[in-house]
């Protein structure tokens, strides 16, 4: 969305709208939608006349937010930030977000080094109490490492209690994870969490809609989570009461079509009581990673089968391709000797192996990465995969 380091007009009108629509604003994405992005900005930006679905009331508001909004600011905080803008029609956008219609993000802030698209293919979404019991922290943070040692991403929320301990099991596990902000992603919140976010977007990414600087309320964090339900393949509860906002995600899960599953708790216990609910409807009953995979493994076989075809090794990044030519052709590697044969951090390693596995060109061994057996000849210098 850029012309040699130069943003275009439809970047610049999608970062000055996240200024201006709320998440989740349908009558905003029917807009964009009808109109635009780049129309629908100018029109705003001209103070022009009120369009349909909005009072005139709201409609100043509006134009007063577009007369603040300032996107070559924002992106120039953001690249100090190391965040980049994604919109729909960029090679990183996760196409499956365009399922939630109107309510469709304008785009996404990225912070962190792996690509998002490619990550979403093979994600499941971890959500929980934030007030949760031992037990919720003790199973969110096994189920997480389950799947990281799996291959498999962990999305989650970045919040206290099951969303923190999802996180730092895929971590623990030398895995994969995203945090989904309701807020700016240059600013973690909740604060006590600074450190871990700061570490995902190390090992992983942190996400959001709303531009750098901006602050999370309680409208946010619900519409937050149909982001979180959208870009994964199913969506694991583990412990949530009645009125949870996690239940929030799983219904929206639902609606769009994706595995919802649930972990039970003790039946006395009210932390465990909008589980135990999902648990009556339509969600399935999961106790460990294998069960988890067992459901969401066959949702569209999105991620190609590291058996069969993967895509050209000539279309991965430099970057990528570095990590892939600095794993050994006939062992398995450590991460931390892939990162030095490849000159980088292991950090940086950790995201682009997770990246090739779900291309096709790596399995996890243990603690160690090794190469497909069609990846070797590509790596070789021979005929690459295709």
């Amino acid at each position: 969305m850029s012309v040699a380091g130069e943003p275009d007009e439809e970047l610049l009108a999608r970062v000055l709208l996240t200024r201006v629509i709320e998440p989740g604003d349908e009558v905003g994405g029917r807009w964009v939608r009808e109109l635009g992005a780049r129309a629908l900005a100018r029109r705003l930006a001209e103070g022009g006349r009120p369009l349909a679905g909005v009072s005139g009331k709201r409609w100043k508001g509006l134009l007063a937010r577009a007369e603040a909004a300032r996107p070559r600011e924002d992106l120039a905080v953001a690249r100090e930030a190391g965040v980049r803008f994604v919109g729909p029609g960029d090679s990183e956008w996760p196409g499956q977000l365009d399922d939630l219609g109107d309510a469709r993000p304008l785009g996404l802030w990225v912070r962190g080094r792996a690509g998002l698209r490619m990550w979403a293919l093979r994600s499941v979404a971890v959500v929980g109490a934030r007030a949760c019991t031992e037990y919720g922290a003790h199973m969110a943070g096994t189920l997480a490492a389950g799947l990281a040692e799996q291959g498999w991403v962990v999305v989650s929320g970045g919040a206290y209690g099951v969303d923190g301990a999802a996180h730092r099991g895929a971590l623990g596990a030398g895995g994969a994870t995203v945090a989904v902000l309701a807020c700016g992603v240059d600013r973690p919140y909740p604060r006590g969490h600074t450190r871990l976010i700061g570490r995902i977007a190390e090992q992983g990414l942190v996400i959001g809609e709303l531009p750098p600087g901006d602050h999370p309320t309680a409208s946010r964090f619900i519409l937050r989570n149909r982001v979180i339900a959208a870009l994964t393949r199913g969506t694991v509860v583990v412990e949530a009461a009645h009125r949870s906002g996690s239940l929030v995600t799983a219904r929206a899960a639902q609606r769009l079509g994706r595995h919802t599953m649930g972990v039970p708790g003790p039946a006395t216990s009210g932390l465990s009581a909008g589980v135990h609910e999902l648990l009556r409807g339509e969600a399935a009953l999961v106790t460990d990673a294998a069960d988890i995979v067992e459901l969401v493994g066959d949702i569209g076989q999105l991620a190609p089968d590291r058996r069969g075809p993967v895509l050209p090794r000539d279309l991965l990044e430099p970057a990528s391709r570095q990590v892939l030519a600095a794993l050994p052709g006939g062992r398995a590697a450590r991460p931390d000797e892939i990162a030095r044969r490849a000159q980088t951090t292991q950090d940086d390693a950790i995201a682009r192996l997770y990246e090739l596995r779900a291309l096709g060109y790596v399995e996890r061994h243990g603690d160690g990465w090794k190469l497909t057996r069609q990846a070797v000849m590509s790596v070789r210098g021979g005929p690459g995969p295709c």
